[in-house]
C-alpha cells in the first residue's frame, strides 16, 4: 500500500481523483470516503484501525474470504507463466480451457460451454447479444423483446441497467433501451395484497403470461431473472413461482435466462440457484463468486440446445472483449472452485450454516422496529418499519440509511436497500462469528428505535 501515513491524506487524495461508483458526488465531497486498508477471513479494518464484520461479503462475492492464500498464488504463478492473452482469432490458453471444464462439471446438465467476460454487466449485455442472435439463426428475427422484473438488478452498463427493473438507474442515460420490458416481482412482503405465498408466487408468475400475450408471443425472445433478487432487496421468491415461470416459458418456447450472478456458486447452499429451485437454463450469466471477487472474470453459461444453433448454423458472433477470458483471472476463478469443492464449503452452508443463520436471523423479526425477517441460505433481509415514509417518497430510505451508519458504528457492514437492510456474509463465517453478526445487528436496531 502506498504510504499516504493518515487517513485525513488518503480521503483528501480521494476528493480529489477518484470518481466512486453508485455515489452521490456532492455528498461525498461533503463528507469523507472510509478508507479500507485490509481484509483477513469475514473481517475488514480502516485506516484508523477500526474492525468491523464484512456482512456484505464485498458485493456479494468474497465467498471463500479474505486473506486466501491459494488464490494469491494462483494469480502470481500465471502473472509469471502468461500474464495475458487474447481468446480472439481462434487462439486460446490452459488457464480459459481449465475454468470452462470445470464450470461444466459443477453446473446443472447440459450447460456445457462458457462465455468469459470480466463482469456481471458485461455477462447481462452478452445475453442481449447471443439472445437476439440465436433467433435471428433460428430464422426468427423478430424476436428481440427481453422480459425482467420490477427491482432486478443485471448490472449497470446501458444493457445491463436496461434490464434493471430500477426506476432511478432509468431516470438517466434514457434507459431502458428498446425492446427490454418489466413484470412484477414476486416480492410478497409488498406486492402481497393479502395473498398466500403459494397464491401470490401464482400470481406473479403469471404476471409473465399476461406480459407474452398483450406483446405477441412471436416478439419474446427470453425472460431474465435472478433466483432470488439480491439487490432489490434479497426478494425470496415463493415456492410456487419458479415452476410456473419454467412452464410458461416452454409453453411459450422463450429462452429462460437465470441470472446467477449473486446466487452462483454456495449462496443458496446449492452451487447455483438454479439447482435449488430446479430450474432448466438456457443462459446463466455468472460472475461474483466464481473468482470470490479477487480478479474481475465473469461469463454466460450456455445450454448446448442453445450452443448448438451458435456453432452450427452461425458465422462470427461480433461480440467480446480484450480481457475475456484473462489468463491470471481464469486461473484465480479455478483455484476458487477448488477450495469451494475440496473444502465442501457449499454443502456446509446447506447443512449447517445456513439453517443457524435462519434460526438466528429469525430472532430479528421480534424487533420492535422490524415488520418482517427472512432469510435463505446465507442471504438475509430485514424490512424495518419506517411509518413516516407512508406515501412520502423523499421520507424512503431513511431509517434504512440511519441503521446501516449505525450498524458501521457498531462493527457490521450490512446494506440499506431503502428501509431493507441485507446482509450476505461470506460462505466460511463460523456459527460464533453469525452470533457475532445477530449481536452487532440487534444492538444497531436498538440504537435505531431509541432514537426514533
Amino acid at each position: 500500500m502506498t504510504d499516504k501515513q493518515t487517513t485525513a491524506a488518503w480521503q483528501d487524495a480521494d476528493h480529489r481523483s477518484y470518481l466512486h461508483p453508485f455515489t452521490d458526488y456532492k455528498q461525498l465531497q461533503q463528507a469523507s470516503s472510509r478508507i479500507i486498508t485490509r481484509a483477513d477471513g469475514i473481517y475488514l479494518w480502516d485506516s484508523d484501525g477500526n474492525r468491523l464484520l464484512d456482512g456484505m461479503a464485498g458485493l456479494w462475492c468474497v465467498n471463500v474470504g479474505y486473506g486466501r492464500q491459494e488464490l494469491a498464488d494462483a494469480a502470481r504463478d500465471q502473472m509469471n507463466e502468461l500474464p495475458y492473452y487474447n481468446s480472439f482469432f481462434q487462439t486460446a490458453h490452459p488457464p480459459a480451457i481449465e475454468l470452462t471444464e470445470l464450470l461444466a462439471e459443477i453446473s446443472p446438465s447440459g450447460m456445457q460451454r462458457t462465455f468469459l467476460t470480466n463482469s456481471g454487466s458485461e455477462a447481462n449485455d452478452t445475453v442481449i447479444r447471443m439472445v437476439r442472435r440465436y433467433w435471428d439463426l433460428m430464422g426468427q428475427p423478430e424476436r428481440k423483446v427481453i422480459i425482467s422484473r420490477e427491482r432486478a438488478y443485471h448490472g449497470s452498463t446501458i444493457g445491463a441497467a436496461s434490464l434493471c427493473g430500477m426506476p432511478d438507474m432509468h431516470t438517466q442515460g434514457g434507459l431502458p433501451i428498446p425492446d427490454i420490458v418489466h413484470i412484477e416481482a414476486p416480492y410478497h412482503y409488498a406486492n402481497g395484497n393479502g395473498r398466500s405465498r403459494e397464491d401470490f408466487g401464482r400470481h406473479a408468475a403469471q404476471a409473465l403470461q399476461a406480459k407474452i400475450e398483450e406483446l405477441g408471443a412471436d416478439r419474446i425472445a427470453a425472460f431474465i431473472g435472478e433466483p432470488v433478487q439480491g439487490a432489490g432487496g434479497v426478494i425470496i421468491p415463493p415456492d410456487t413461482y419458479w415452476p410456473e415461470v419454467q412452464r410458461i416459458c416452454k409453453k411459450f418456447g422463450i429462452l429462460l435466462v437465470v441470472d446467477e450472478v449473486i446466487c452462483g456458486f454456495g449462496r443458496l447452499g446449492h452451487w447455483f440457484g438454479t439447482d435449488y429451485y430446479g430450474l432448466e437454463p438456457d443462459l446463466m450469466p455468472i460472475a461474483k463468486g466464481l473468482s470470490s471477487g479477487y480478479l474481475p472474470i465473469a461469463g454466460v453459461m450456455v445450454h448446448e440446445r442453445v450452443a448448438d444453433v451458435l456453432i452450427e448454423r452461425g458465422g462470427e458472433f461480433f461480440h467480446g472483449f480484450t480481457y475475456s477470458g484473462h489468463p491470471a483471472a481464469c486461473a484465480v476463478a479455478a483455484a476458487n472452485i477448488r477450495i469451494l469443492r475440496d473444502e465442501q464449503i457449499v454443502e456446509q452452508v446447506a447443512d449447517e450454516l445456513g439453517p443457524y443463520f435462519r434460526a438466528r436471523w429469525n430472532e430479528l423479526g421480534s424487533h420492535p422496529l422490524v415488520a418482517e425477517a427472512r432469510s435463505i441460505g446465507l442471504m438475509g433481509a430485514l424490512e424495518l418499519i419506517n411509518e413516516d415514509a407512508e406515501g412520502v417518497d423523499e421520507k424512503r430510505g431513511a431509517v434504512g440509511t440511519a441503521c446501516r451508519e449505525a450498524c458501521m458504528s457498531n462493527g457490521l457492514v450490512m446494506r440499506a436497500v431503502y428501509d431493507t437492510m441485507i446482509v450476505s456474509p461470506p460462505l466460511i463465517i463460523t456459527h460464533s462469528e453469525i452470533d457475532e453478526l445477530i449481536e452487532k445487528a440487534s444492538l444497531s436496531l436498538d440504537r435505531i428505535a431509541q432514537e426514533s
